[in-house]
């Protein structure tokens, strides 16, 4: 039976799609032998029904008081009510964040639930992030707090905090690769047809004007030069295969993805290397060589900048041994 247990909070006005989000996305991550990881239990104060922004009625099970024994607790987003309108929060709600921060559970946001966050005071001072059309209102409500609206997530360890809708998914499975490691991650996601990985510090909003009948895209050279990651491929390399002018290739490429070709290659790389790092027993200098990433100096310094660990410790860390429960 599954061991960690995610409480997903629901206020009034709730967010249907934030709602569901850790429900699908946990509820995804198997164990080889099939087994779900994490259970899942939505609450509500006093588990009174709350209205949805979509227009209709969620009912909870459980009261708030889940929240007590839970390792993970999360505050879905809502779209009306205190937390966004006045930097008000029922006091209960509040209590509960707090004391789960206290006592050592995982404390999460989708979207606009970062208001609830910074309204019981567990954002101050800290990095946050939430969706970019409610930056100003959430910048006016609480100054204190160091948002940055220009990312799709942020782990600031024990509180994270994620964008607008489909930033949730990524959240979820960032927390899902974290504690189990990328082979579930990508099985979570291949089970609920999502991309497995976004890195946090993607940009939220892309521009994807429509394309005229003789553009084309860049997604082929990306999936070739993902079976190549281990090869010197330069922009030129890239342009040349999408048959478009290094200028033009790079112009649509930042549209389709948000980065340019070589910050995007190089996140494929260190991903690259983060799951070799995972899943074999490869040296480091072989890893590095693998990824494309040239030397083992190179792949410190990258991971280093990119999470903050060396390699060993980043194997030490995330290396799962099947069978192994979840941190």
């Amino acid at each position: 039976m599954a061991s960690h247990l995610v409480a997903v909070i629901a206020l009034d006005g709730v967010v249907a799609f934030d709602l569901g989000t850790p429900s699908q996305i946990f509820g995804a991550a198997r164990g080889d032998d099939g087994h779900r990881l994490y259970r899942i239990q939505v609450c509500s104060p006093g588990a009174l029904p709350v209205r949805s922004a979509a227009g209709f009625q969620v009912l909870p099970e459980h009261g708030l008081e889940i929240t007590e024994v839970a390792d993970t607790v999360i505050v879905a987003g809502i779209h009306r009510g205190g937390p966004v309108e006045d930097a008000t929060v029922d006091p209960s709600v509040a209590g509960v964040l707090r004391d789960a921060l206290a006592r050592g559970a995982r404390v999460m946001s989708i979207c606009t639930g970062a208001f609830v966050l910074a309204a019981a005071g567990l954002l101050d001072d800290r990095p946050a992030t939430t969706h970019w059309g409610w930056a100003d209102q959430f910048r006016a409500l609480y100054p204190q707090v160091k948002l940055d609206p220009d990312v799709l997530f942020i782990d600031d360890g024990d509180v994270l905090t994620s964008a607008g809708v489909g930033a949730g998914i990524d959240l979820c499975l960032h927390v899902v690769r974290t504690d189990f490691g990328s082979e579930v991650a990508n099985r979570a996601a291949r089970r609920s047809v999502v991309p497995p990985w976004r890195e946090g510090g993607q940009a939220q909003y892309i521009e994807r004007p429509l394309p005229r009948a003789t553009d084309t895209t860049t997604a082929p050279t990306r999936a070739w030069a993902l079976q190549r990651l281990g090869e010197p491929l330069t922009l030129q390399d890239m342009a040349a295969y999408a048959t478009m002018s290094v200028r033009t290739f790079t112009r649509r490429f930042r549209e389709e993805t948000g980065v340019s070709p070589a910050r995007w290659l190089l996140q494929q790389r260190v991903d690259h290397a983060r799951g070799l790092l995972e899943s074999t027993d490869l040296a480091v200098e072989q890893i590095a060589r693998r990824s494309g990433l040239g030397t083992a100096a190179s792949l410190r310094q990258h991971l280093q900048t990119t999470i903050g660990v060396a390699p060993s410790a980043y194997r030490r860390t995330f290396r799962v041994v099947p069978g192994a429960p979840g941190r």
